[in-house]
């Protein structure tokens, strides 16, 4: 299995090159403005790169044991559509209908849906009927791959929440006794590793950077929300409790919340970019960019430890739904007066006060 891995990790890195020179010459790069400070234009190719890699493993080492074709279907779909918004910057409207009608697809077609969802509510277990579980999964895939695509805001970010999801499945999956999840969960972790590399200019510099794009984005949050579908609804063999696939997409989710809410009191459309992200803030409060992508990633894996420690304890699950909830709570509380807070604390040491994201607005 080592010589599969090498495979995958080489596959990439070659993968990479390959397609950073295609999208020079297709125009699929990604250029400064007003939101986007990094330099030059870097080609939109990390995604792609890791979906071919992946693709053609999964293919050739036969995983994806249940419904590999519909899962690469679908998966081709949202990467496409990715990449023509990519390009071409298409309306935030054409890729939710795709995304609700890839979801649709996997319900009826192969038999994938958020129907049971445990012990949450009590001491009874909570099975959904047709019609709401196919709502809930409906919004369960659009929300994962768009809280993916929300965090994608700084070098190896999202790269970097991205395997730590996969790599809490694949423990998971290890610890259940389903070694084949767990191999295609380390394969995953494995293919983005060339291009968190690359995307944070090591060991070739800026000269070789790639971004993720939209489509590795959507790709990243479909497959995640697929192996979560895997780990949590298949009743007494499932690999964990259904609510323990908050604690693992904790951070993604809760900064999507967050931003989507805050948008939405403005009277903004949710879907609105700005500069108010969790890693926005961090910088904005003096962390360089390093720093806020350790701290963020320390901070999802926490967040995903105490899922899977709650799972392995078999801590009450109505315990944990509402642990999750506060801490949303305290999370989405923080986050909205974090200027104000950040103040106090910058006259208590003597420090030059942040910039609001309003002030930052106007210097532009």
């Amino acid at each position: 299995m080592t010589s599969a891995f090498l495979f995958v990790f080489l596959m990439s890195f070659c993968s990479l090159f390959i397609c950073r020179k295609v999208a020079k010459r297709v125009g699929l790069v990604d250029a400064p403005n007003e939101r986007k400070h990094h330099k030059g234009v870097i080609p939109l190719v990390g995604g792609v790169s890791i979906f071919v890699t992946l693709a053609i493993a999964f293919s050739f080492f036969k995983l994806f044991p249940q419904n590999p074709w519909l899962y690469l279907s679908c998966a081709t779909v949202l990467v496409v559509i990715g990449v023509i918004d990519d390009r071409y910057d298409i309306s935030f409207k054409l890729r939710l209908l795709v995304q609700a009608c890839v979801s649709l697809v996997m319900i009826f077609a192969g038999d994938k849906s958020l129907h049971y969802l445990g012990y949450m509510l009590g001491d009874f277990p909570l099975a959904l009927p047709v019609v709401a579980s196919t709502l809930l999964t409906v919004f369960a895939v659009i929300g994962a791959i768009n809280a993916f695509n929300m965090v994608d805001g700084i070098d190896g970010l999202l790269g970097g929440l991205a395997s730590v999801s996969f790599a809490a499945l694949g423990y998971v999956f290890y610890v259940s006794g389903n070694t084949e999840l767990f191999v295609i969960c380390t394969m995953i972790v494995t293919a983005m590793v060339p291009y968190i590399l690359l995307n944070l200019g090591f060991p070739l510099g800026r000269r070789f950077k790639v971004f993720m794009g939209d489509a590795g984005s959507i790709f990243i949050g479909f497959t995640v929300i697929w192996l979560l579908l895997e780990a949590t609804q298949k009743g007494e063999l499932s690999a964990m409790r259904p609510v323990t696939a908050l604690w693992l997409i904790a951070l993604p989710l809760m900064d999507m919340a967050t931003i989507m809410i805050r948008r939405i009191r403005k009277g903004q459309s949710p879907f609105k970019p700005d500069r108010e992200h969790l890693h926005h803030i961090c910088q904005r409060i003096g962390l360089s960019p390093f720093m806020t992508l350790v701290v963020i990633c320390g901070l999802a894996a926490s967040m995903a430890g105490v899922g899977i420690w709650s799972d392995m304890s078999q801590v009450n699950e109505t315990l944990m739904l509402l642990s999750f909830m506060i801490m949303f709570g305290v999370y989405f509380a923080v986050i909205s007066h974090i200027w104000r807070i950040t103040t106090w604390i910058h006259k208590l040491t003597g420090r030059s006060q942040p910039k609001t994201p309003e002030q930052a607005t106007s210097e532009r």
